[in-house]
This record gives structure tokens, C-alpha cells and sequence, in this order.
């Protein structure tokens, strides 16, 4: 049940002020949008000051980790390989891989080869091949903080399209930030990347986008990139979350394998490609954490 604050009693965000000089303004902004019917956070997912400090700490391992596999990707390479270097790398800088038994998950990294939209995982099977596209997706835990971000990488020689996929991938972030304001809605952010992504003939998966994060690996809301503008919940400062749509060359339909119950693949067997960062709304914008 939610505590109602009296004006002098201590803020919730733990900064030791009083409430009606740290966040009482605030909570009655947020309440007249509630009022006027929109969706709006809870002090749950609104990350204070401390928060932020200690989920920029667990995401300064997992952008060292991308780092570490974008400088030792290479063809011929199995995916086994590429998670035995997020592992060791997570560990030895004193983080613990996210996905690692998440749910279920059976690996610390997922990797996502050409037609394989999310999740995919690694294994000793699974080559990397000149003319591939692959996303590789970081995930760490330091302290009960998360951080998530992941990146494509090309192998070899990619044919022109599949370049110009990753590069509209990568484009369509930069969109989608624009749109981030406090004070704005996560609509904003959905319409202006799927108005990108289309004028460019792709199109953006619907059934997987992203997500709160901080405290949790998975937070409320869910952050679509097909929605409309002036929808969904409304971005406030300290509102911490991922902007992660996956773009398909084909169709935005797409299928979960059936054997393992975590691979998603684009139906129509086309390439896909995807690009996440993580980032908290400020007073004035935003300020990335994790690339």
C-alpha cells in the first residue's frame, strides 16, 4: 500500500530532504497526468540519484565486455566461443552475466546469427561465417544493479543490404532518442523509430521490444516501437529503460523454436537486426548508460 508523505517528512528518494523540497512538486506533476488519464511510473521504476550511480558501475563491465568481443569476433568463430568470453570477462571484472540462468536460460550471452531476430544461443555447433550479421546481447548484475545493451557485428564480407539493415538498425536509435523527453511519452519513441524503419522498407517486430531496468533485469513497462505518439507511459526523470527494436528486412512477423523455447526467428526466413542501449530521462534529456 502506498504511504501518503507529509510535506516534512523525508522524501522517498532517500536524499534526506524534506519531502517538500525534494519531490512533492514532482509527485503532483506526475498525479495531473495520471488524472487526465495517461499511464504513468510508480516510485518503483523512477531510479534516484544512488540508483543511477550504481547501475552506471554494473554498466561500465557490461560496455568493457562488448568491447572485449567486438575486438575478438572473428569468422570461423562458434558461439560457444563468444560466450566463454562474456563469462570470464564478466567475472574476472567482478559482475555476474545476467542472462545465465534467467528463467531458464541456459548461457551468459545471446547471440543472433542473420534470420535470428533474439535470444539465440551459443554453442559449439554454430560457426560464424563470412557474409554473417550477428547480435550480440550483454547483460550484467553488480551489486543487485542490471545493465543491458548489444550490438551488431558484421563478419567478413556482408552483402549491401544486409549492411544497410544494420546500419538503419543502428540509425533508427539515434531517432528514437530524439524523442526522448521529460515529460514526453514512450509513444513519442516508438512512432518516430517505426516511422524511420518503414520510410526505409523495413519493418519492426511487435511482439518483443523494450524494458525497464535497474533493480530488476526486466521492469515495467514494456517498450514498444510500433506504438503512436502521445501514448504509453509518461518519461520522467529518473525513468530508466531500453531502447533495443529489432528491424526486419522481410515481414515483422516472427516464430519461437520450438525445441528450446527462446530462439525467435523472423517468419519469412529474412534477415534481422538489432542494436540496444540502456538510458535514464534527465531533467533536460537523457543520459546513456550502457552501448
Amino acid at each position: 500500500m502506498k504511504i501518503k508523505l507529509g510535506r516534512n517528512d523525508q522524501c522517498w528518494c532517500g536524499s534526506g530532504r524534506k519531502y517538500k523540497t525534494c519531490h512533492m512538486a514532482f509527485d503532483e506533476k506526475i498525479d495531473t497526468y495520471r488524472r487526465m488519464g495517461h499511464i504513468v511510473p510508480d516510485h518503483s521504476i523512477i531510479k534516484t540519484a544512488e540508483d543511477i550511480e550504481k547501475i552506471k558501475e554494473s554498466a561500465k563491465i557490461n560496455i568493457a565486455v562488448l568491447d572485449y568481443v567486438a575486438a575478438n569476433i572473428k569468422e570461423g568463430m562458434c558461439t560457444q566461443e563468444i560466450d566463454d568470453m562474456v563469462y570470464s570477462k564478466t567475472i574476472e571484472m567482478g559482475g555476474i552475466p545476467a542472462p545465465l540462468n534467467y528463467e531458464g536460460y541456459p548461457k551468459s550471452v545471446c547471440t543472433s546469427i542473420n534470420d535470428v531476430v533474439c535470444h539465440g544461443i551459443p554453442c559449439e555447433d554454430e560457426i560464424l561465417m563470412d557474409g554473417d550479421i550477428v547480435n550480440v546481447d550483454c547483460s550484467t548484475i553488480l551489486d543487485g544493479y542490471f545493465s543491458d545493451s548489444s550490438r551488431m557485428f558484421m563478419i567478413g564480407n556482408v552483402a549491401d543490404d544486409m549492411k544497410n539493415l544494420v546500419e538503419v538498425a543502428h540509425k533508427s536509435l539515434e531517432v528514437g532518442l530524439s524523442a526522448v523527453k521529460p515529460w514526453g511519452f514512450l509513444g513519442d519513441v516508438g512512432q518516430a523509430i517505426n516511422d524511420y524503419v518503414k520510410s526505409n522498407g523495413y519493418s519492426v517486430v511487435r511482439e518483443i521490444g523494450g524494458h525497464g531496468i535497474g533493480k530488476e533485469f526486466h521492469e515495467e513497462p514494456f517498450v514498444s516501437y510500433v506504438s503512436k505518439k502521445g501514448t504509453e507511459m509518461l518519461m520522467v526523470p529518473g525513468f530508466c529503460f531500453t531502447i533495443e527494436p529489432m528491424i526486419n528486412m522481410g515481414k515483422c512477423d516472427v516464430l519461437v523454436d520450438e525445441d528450446d523455447d527462446w530462439t525467435v526467428f523472423t517468419k519469412d526466413g529474412s534477415p534481422s537486426a538489432q542494436w540496444e542501449i540502456q538510458l535514464v530521462v534527465t531533467e533536460d534529456g537523457y543520459e546513456i548508460l550502457s552501448w
